[in-house]
């Protein structure tokens, strides 16, 4: 999905962020209705910011931009040829603030386009999240950050449909969680919004700590730590260091700062350290504020459970207050306990009553990521292709275990590839591989890596007519039009960059 922000911001904004200084009044305040990064989406008085990226330029789409009707552009200098074959006034951030100044009260009126010419365009654009966040949001907004190794995206959805209940609040939209997104993401802050949730993910050292800069949270979620990513991080602990920036940049618990920690994940445990907020444990033991127990799978109606919440102790009472109460709420598999907790944390810390908790909690809008869907010959597709690690791929072969196939189906996976796991990538493929031995009938494997489940499948025993090691996406699909049988689940989980998406899409009916 391309990544486009329907913004708060105006000239004004992108002025002072950029120049730094009060406009002239020959800049009319005009809000800019949308930011862009895709030429294909800018319309009439957009924001087109021209980033440099790996596989692309976006420079080689500034004159499309123009003509589509951008109003501003910003670009680096490598972009000034295009813009001014389109008519665009070139206000060069280099020359000063009087240079600059002159040239807008020398032009026409109406204003014609604009082009920001800056040093980095992603520096400019993370400029421009960071001044509407600091100077032209309500002051009592207060932001969430989610960080963790699996989990953040269904996490931010499900805490950002609880504060609803009760406050305005924006989220960052699909996986806007990086140097780019996140600063994209805060354009969007206006004065109406009352909570920010915002996913905040990392490849290295530092990136959080950036990211927290500009966003300024007062609530930090960590969800787990894992091995993901681990081969551009290094390490276990790198990954740790990495998500704790976002529990040392959180305010005091004087100022209002609240670490919500996963309790039963040892390393998040040791992570309170690294913070002088309030500590809000949750998981799934008494020794957490807030826990659950009584978990029953309800296969595809959800999960039923019971929640209970140890109330902060009062000055000079002698009694602990324990909220207790049994809820059923359509998330799949009993690893979204886990995020159920996580969102109810939020609420309950940012004052929302049971009530409210857990009319979001219930709402079947906010089962996320896993997609059910009829396939092929009578068959059930769960699309899980979002994303791959082996904690990611074991809770769903954990779901797949617990829901019941239907006529004599069969519990069917395939799985892909899980990409970016360093010295844990032969391990990580083999732990899945145990796991779908134990769940699975059929069990079809996609990629180099992928072929490292099937073979630890087959080690631990199961059968090798329920086995199959293919090398490409297109393979597996052929392979499954011909032997998918009525009833029958498949689970389809891996990196897309193997194909994933592509199988799941080619199963559905």
């Amino acid at each position: 999905m391309r990544p486009v922000i329907h913004t708060h911001i105006t000239h004004h904004t992108v002025w002072q962020a950029l120049v730094g200084d009060t406009p002239p009044l020959s800049l009319p305040a005009a809000p800019i209705a949308k930011a862009v990064l895709d030429n294909r989406d800018v319309g009439a008085g957009d924001l087109f910011v021209a980033l440099v990226g790996e596989n692309t330029d976006g420079h080689r789409y500034i004159d499309q931009a123009l003509q589509a009707g951008a109003s501003v552009i910003i670009c680096e200098a490598h972009g000034v040829a295009a813009a001014q074959a389109q008519n665009a006034l070139i206000l060069d951030c280099g020359l000063g603030v009087d240079a600059l100044r002159a040239l807008l009260v020398q032009t026409t009126v109406p204003l014609p386009p604009l082009a920001y010419i800056v040093p980095s365009s992603l520096a400019a654009l993370q400029k421009i999240g960071a001044f509407q966040r600091l100077h032209r949001c309500a002051p009592a907004l207060r932001v969430i950050g989610v960080t963790g190794s699996v989990g953040k995206s269904t996490t931010k959805e499900l805490a950002a449909a609880v504060l609803r209940q009760r406050f305005q609040t924006l989220y960052s939209q699909g996986s806007l969680n990086n140097e780019q997104g996140l600063p994209f993401t805060l354009m969007g802050l206006g004065l109406e919004h009352e909570r920010a949730v915002l996913e905040m993910g990392t490849y290295g050292l530092g990136e959080i700590h950036d990211l927290c800069t500009w966003a300024r949270p007062h609530v930090g979620v960590v969800t787990n730590i894992g091995p993901v990513h681990l081969e551009r991080m290094g390490s276990i602990e790198n990954i740790v260091r990495a998500k704790g920036e976002l529990l040392e940049a959180l305010p005091t618990a004087e100022q209002g700062g609240v670490a919500i920690l996963n309790w039963d994940d040892e390393r998040v445990r040791d992570m309170a350290a690294l913070t002088q907020a309030r500590l809000f444990r949750y998981g799934l033991s008494p020794a957490a504020d807030l826990w659950a127990d009584e978990i029953e799978g309800a296969g595809m109606e959800g999960i039923r459970f019971r929640f209970h919440y140890r109330h902060p102790a009062q000055p000079g009472s002698q009694h602990e207050k324990i909220d207790s109460l049994h809820v059923r709420v359509p998330l799949l598999g009993r690893h979204s306990v886990h995020t159920a907790l996580r969102a109810a944390a939020v609420g309950l810390v940012e004052g929302l009553s049971w009530e409210e908790i857990v009319a979001a909690l219930q709402s079947s809008a906010n089962q996320l990521r896993l997609v059910v869907m009829a396939g092929i010959n009578d068959s059930t597709v769960i699309d899980d292709t979002y994303n791959a690690s082996p904690a990611s791929t074991i809770a769903a072969l954990n779901l797949l275990d617990d829901l019941a196939p239907s006529g004599g189906g069969r519990r069917v996976a395939v799985l892909g590839d899980m990409l970016e796991l360093g010295p844990y990538e032969e391990e990580g493929h083999k732990l899945v591989g145990r796991r779908a031995a134990d769940v699975v009938e059929l069990l079809v494997t996609i990629g180099q890596r992928g072929s490292q489940i099937a073979q630890e499948a087959l080690a631990v025993g199961l059968p090798s007519a329920a086995v199959y090691q293919l090398s490409t996406h297109t393979e597996a699909i052929a392979l499954l039009q011909q032997e998918i049988q009525p009833g029958d689940l498949i689970l389809v989980k891996g990196s897309r960059a193997v194909g994933m998406d592509t199988v799941a899409a080619e199963l559905y009916q």
